[in-house]
């Protein structure tokens, strides 16, 4: 008998990563090509605006759809990134929390890549999942986030999007991101 999860999910999340790759590769020559045309004034904000804080609390609420499940819940996502000097990356730490029947938590290491006003955040980790107040498992799991954000002062605020993988099942996500740098 043919056995579709374990045939279709991993060549998903090879295509996933593969895409996630060429979004950062591409994006870079972007970037590059773009400071070879602006003005000396647009590079100035440019720069200005990747290394606007050296810290960043964030935080992002959204309706989750479970894929395998068919349904909608609530998630909540927390992060702090720091982000490193005249660089467009960061590195830092990530925790989410979906309120269902299955308590689904994941905590993970982030890592992420800014350009302009649009931050990509990847970020590998574990989940941990409870049913009737019973830990049942603890699985690898992978966050993949791209966030618009409009700086208002310190704090900055913008739409998210994530997809998340972990054996069991993929979540998607549509928000807000709400963030302060420091």
């Amino acid at each position: 008998m043919f056995d579709y999860y374990n045939f279709v999910y991993p060549f998903s999340m090879r295509i996933l990563f593969l895409s996630l790759l060429i979004i950062l590769c591409i994006s870079n020559v972007i970037v590059a090509q773009g400071e070879q045309i602006l003005p000396p004034e647009g590079k100035a904000e440019y720069r200005h605006r990747c290394n606007l804080h050296k810290n960043e609390i964030g935080i992002a609420n959204a309706p989750v759809y479970f894929l395998n499940e068919k349904e909608f819940t609530y998630g909540f996502h927390f992060h702090y990134i720091r982000n490193i000097q005249n660089s467009l990356f960061g590195i830092g730490i990530g925790y989410e929390r979906i309120f269902d029947e299955h308590q689904h938590q994941t905590i993970g290491i982030v890592g992420s890549y800014r350009i302009g006003y649009f931050i990509f955040n990847i970020a590998p980790g574990i989940t941990f999942e409870k049913e009737e107040g019973i830990e049942t498992e603890i699985l690898f799991a992978a966050h993949f986030e791209v966030a618009y954000e409009w700086d208002i002062g310190n704090f900055h605020i913008g739409p998210v999007a994530e997809i998340a993988y972990d054996p069991e099942d993929i979540h998607m996500a549509l928000g807000l991101h709400v963030g302060y740098g420091f």
